[in-house]
């Protein structure tokens, strides 16, 4: 595998470049400083019998965003001995989710229990630190970026990694966002388990109903599509399947703690329900890779490659802010690989 992605690297920057060791000693003396003059520098670290101090006027790289993906880029250049700085405003989309699931080794547990603990194992790893703050403005170029802070602080780095995630926008309906993550759910591989064979809807009113109502019949049989107004679909296409469409408009959610009990209409009657599934329209968390120059895709997603790169020189992105397929496993995967792929890149850099 080592083998095939330094030549993956080594094709996509047109580098003539064999790279044979991700860390021999030329590259440890360029990436440290060894301890001699100790002005501006930080407390060393050892790296075999060797003591070091870490050069504190430079980043290997900046990560901006420290959730899932954030912290497993984190993990993987701190295992390359990367000097790394997460940066992380604590406003997670998922923050009032209880459960997480399909995610091997952790399902069931808190969205929360899983990011503390994923943080306390990259911290561990003395190159990597960890800053709650928000980044305000990024400027500079590949190898030379300067990343601000709200809190008025300001920090150089070679590259950056986008771990910024979306923005939900919740439908204008009382009783939605207290659900959302709960029992307003967005993600059947995520959540329909936890749901199946109840009394379940759909909110949609577009040509994707039929085919949202296929996926959700494999977890319940007992499904309601609630178009919240005049269905813009095929309603005979959606009733041979067995579902009914419910068109009045919904005024309130009824709920305890976020668990649906009761869906209440404009025109007075109401409906029983224990879950609702909805897409919810999104926009980009942080509109900073936009003003570096990064495209969209067409469903509103950063673009990346298969390696997670942007059209950006320098600036990788990962996790939801670059997929619609929204889960830990899937978020935690890609900021490894763009970890990967990044640390390769700086190889085959410093060897030019």
């Amino acid at each position: 595998m080592e083998d095939d992605i330094v030549k993956v690297i080594e094709q996509n920057s047109k580098s003539k470049i064999a790279v044979k060791s991700a860390i021999d000693r030329r590259m440890f003396n360029k990436q440290f400083a060894f301890a001699n003059a100790g002005i501006g520098l930080m407390p060393y670290t050892s790296f075999g019998s060797t003591k070091i101090k870490l050069e504190k006027d430079m980043y290997d790289v900046i990560i901006i965003g420290g959730s899932y993906s954030g912290l497993a880029a984190a993990m993987t250049m701190g295992r390359s001995i990367r000097k790394t700085l997460v940066i992380d405003s604590g406003k997670p989309c998922n923050a009032q989710t209880p459960h997480s699931h399909n995610f091997i080794t952790q399902d069931g547990a808190a969205p929360s229990h899983i990011s503390t603990l994923a943080k306390e194992q990259v911290l561990e790893y003395p190159t990597v630190s960890f800053k709650n703050d928000e980044v305000t403005n990024v400027e500079g170029s590949d190898g030379n970026f300067e990343v601000s802070t709200l809190s008025q602080n300001r920090y150089k780095t070679e590259k950056l990694i986008f771990a910024t995630g979306v923005k939900d926008l919740m439908p204008a309906i009382e009783g939605f966002a207290d659900c959302w993550g709960i029992t307003a759910i967005h993600c059947p591989y995520c959540h329909g388990y936890e749901v199946k064979s109840k009394n379940t809807g759909i909110f949609v009113n577009d040509e994707s109903a039929a085919d949202f109502a296929k996926l959700i019949l494999n977890w319940t049989g007992d499904l309601t599509i609630y178009s919240n107004g005049t269905a813009v679909f095929d309603k005979e296409e959606v009733s041979k399947l067995g579902v009914y469409v419910v068109e009045e408009e919904i005024s309130l959610i009824q709920h305890k703690n976020g668990y649906m009990t009761q869906l209440d209409f404009k025109d007075g009657t109401s409906a029983d329900i224990d879950a609702l599934y909805h897409r919810t329209k999104y926009e980009q968390h942080c509109k900073i890779p936009e003003q570096l120059g990064c495209e969209l895709t067409e469903t509103g997603h950063i673009q990346v490659n298969d390696f997670q790169q942007t059209n950006v020189p320098g600036i990788y992105a990962v996790g939801d802010a670059t997929t619609p397929f929204r889960a830990v496993s899937i978020a935690n995967a890609s900021g490894a690989k763009a970890a990967f792929i990044l640390n390769h890149e700086l190889i085959t850099q410093q060897y030019q």
